[in-house]
């Protein structure tokens, strides 16, 4: 039977083409909140409701999906938020295993992206059929004609059915909060969007009357109740204090426990509730063992959901303790037990992630889906007050057919016309391989095939050779054999040779870039500074002017220095060779060298 009091919802689309922002506007024009009680819950540089994490705020992205009840008449929406990054691709793939309907955004001026297309495939294995909305048609440069036909091309393209592939279409402006189906009819609000989500959207399948079966998609902590396992019913139903059994995805094992409190998503938090019915999507308290994946079933009926399928992680990263002269002065070094513990508590809820143990006790290699996904796993780890030191981001190569092979990853850069050149000549030179080009307004689309690796530092770069307009995407195409090496960094770096405090007298006679200001601590090792030649080499920047008795006209003068290069830590990830390490602790990023000593590194080089 179809559950028609319910809908289950999921919001995909590329990274920054508008899905929080028309969210919250559907939540804002729901009536169920006030506009006082929505205010409070506003915060940060953007002022997003469902962007509720501090690292989500301060970068502009989602990163975590996430969950909100509404209500159209009698019907209960449950509304999914997910990740538009290609990083956090599997928050989306688990997700959509939730939803029965999906609207997928497309902005109105850039058009479908990598993870629009990424997003529409998943949506595809998943059995939906999307409802297609052309966000942000108040642009100036919107293109909306352009942009139904190239949404159409890419449904035929992944293979859309006849079905599918005549998609309900709306053309909406996420921060105006209007929405319509015809352009050529004045919008007022969002009611078409929720209109489609009555009748577009399918209700539920469901089968009450069958042995319960819930799947495990994501997991929250609390302190005061513990863990608590989100997921969809599939069948049967699920009541407070009742007996069941979990069927464990990784080796099919099964235990018994007690669902402690049933809740369900009402507007923005949960509410506890007696009993919830197939095709709910719910919150369950009190099975503490659960993992994502994990089946909860009748206590004498165990009978598992199939297992969730994740796209596997492309980069590796070593963790380690941190054992640098500094260690300790801004937080607490992770010993290799406490790192340990770290990283399980994280693969818990992490799926993408994968750990397993490195060279040494004290080292880690954390694999994910790209810099971004393991950079906000390290500055979490920053913000909670733990220092640790991490190397060179690496590509996973495999072996498939008896050949080596490496991801690719297919690249889209936008940029004004005058950098065009630019662009061209850091991506070929990376090994890039030119697919199209497409320009409008005074803007370039460009698109590659690129190696993984040659992406790492590219940013960086990209960002510099066109004074900062450059607009990078890339998501993960597939493997493919192993070229050339990669070329490494071009220039070499200023290391520390003693520790002490920078000096201006000493910094004043370095020629090249340096990344440490007048009256900061360095100690033997650290990278300091870049300069223009492909060496390596060992500087003084602690050496205080010697004191004399004889003065001179202008001997006293004043040093004039260039203010630093800031690392952020990406950019620094992205700057260290394979000799190297980032220090990351709560209060500063440093770059290092694997071994300190020079005469270590001579030896090390010689062996």
């Amino acid at each position: 039977m179809k559950r028609n009091d319910i809908r289950n919802v999921a919001v995909i689309a590329h990274v920054d083409h508008g899905k929080t922002t028309l969210v919250d506007q559907m939540l804002r024009q729901s009536g169920q909140f006030r506009t006082e009680e929505l205010d409070k819950l506003v915060g940060g540089q953007h002022g997003l409701i469902m962007d509720s994490n501090d690292q989500e705020r301060e970068r502009g992205i989602t990163i975590l999906a996430k969950n909100c009840g509404i209500r159209i008449g009698d019907v209960k929406v449950n509304l999914i938020d997910t990740p538009g990054h290609a990083d956090f691709g599997g928050e989306v793939e688990r997700i959509l295993k939730m939803a029965d309907g999906a609207f997928v955004l497309v902005d109105a001026a850039e058009g479908p992206l990598p993870q629009t297309r990424f997003v529409l495939k998943k949506a595809f294995a998943a059995g939906l059929r999307p409802i297609v909305i052309i966000n942000k048609i108040d642009r100036p440069d919107a293109r909306i004609a352009d942009v139904h036909a190239l949404m159409f091309d890419l449904f035929i393209e992944l293979g859309a059915d006849d079905d599918t592939a005549v998609f309900p279409i709306i053309y909406a402006s996420g921060r105006a909060g209007i929405a319509t189906t015809d352009l050529d009819v004045e919008p007022k609000d969002l009611s078409p969007l929720f209109d489609a989500i009555l009748e577009k959207v399918p209700a539920p399948d469901v089968d009450e009357s069958a042995p319960l079966q819930m799947q495990v998609m994501a997991l929250q902590y609390s302190e005061f109740v513990g863990k608590i396992a989100i997921g969809k019913i599939f069948a049967g139903k699920i009541r407070k204090n009742q007996k069941v059994s979990v069927v464990k995805q990784k080796d099919g094992t099964v235990f018994p426990d007690t669902v402690v409190q049933v809740l369900e998503f009402d507007r923005l938090a949960k509410r506890e509730v007696e009993e919830l019915k197939a095709g709910d999507v719910c919150a369950i308290v009190g099975i503490d063992d659960a993992d994502i994946g994990d089946t909860i079933c009748e206590l004498d009926k165990p009978h598992a959901l199939p297992p969730l399928t994740i796209d596997e992680p492309t980069l590796d990263m070593v963790f380690r303790v941190n054992d640098s002269p500094f260690a300790g002065q801004d937080g607490k070094p992770l010993t290799s037990r406490e790192l340990r513990d770290r990283l399980q508590k994280e693969l818990q809820h992490n799926v993408a992630l994968r750990v397993k143990p490195g060279a040494r006790e004290s080292e880690f290699i954390v694999s994910g889906r790209g810099l971004l996904h393991l950079g906000v796993l390290l500055e979490t780890i920053r913000r909670e007050g733990g220092e640790l030191a991490v190397g060179k981001p690496q590509v996973i190569v495999k072996e498939i057919d008896g050949q080596k092979q490496e991801p690719y990853e297919h690249l889209v850069v936008e940029v004004p016309n005058e950098h065009q050149n630019t662009v061209m000549r850091l991506v070929l030179e990376r090994q890039g391989e030119f697919q199209r080009m497409e320009s409008h307004r005074g803007s370039t689309q460009v698109e590659f095939h690129i190696p993984a690796r040659s992406l790492i530092g590219l940013r960086t770069r990209m960002l510099t050779g066109t004074q900062g307009t450059a607009i990078m995407h890339h998501n993960f195409l597939a493997y493919r054999p192993v070229r050339g090496a990669q070329a490494g960094r071009p220039t070499g770096v200023f290391i520390s040779k003693d520790t002490g405090k920078v000096t201006a007298y000493s910094a004043e006679d370095l020629s090249g870039n340096l990344f440490v200001a007048p009256q900061d601590a360095v100690y033997e090792g650290q990278i300091v500074g870049e300069h223009g030649r492909d060496n390596d080499m060992v500087v003084n920047v602690t050496r205080a002017k010697p004191l004399t008795n004889m003065r001179a006209s202008g001997s006293d003068k004043a040093a004039v220095l260039k203010p630093p290069t800031v690392f952020s830590m990406e950019m620094a990830l992205e700057f260290i060779e394979d000799d190297e390490l980032v220090e990351i602790t709560p209060a500063a990023v440093r770059m290092r060298k694997l071994y300190l000593k020079e005469g270590d590194r001579k030896r090390q080089s010689r062996s």
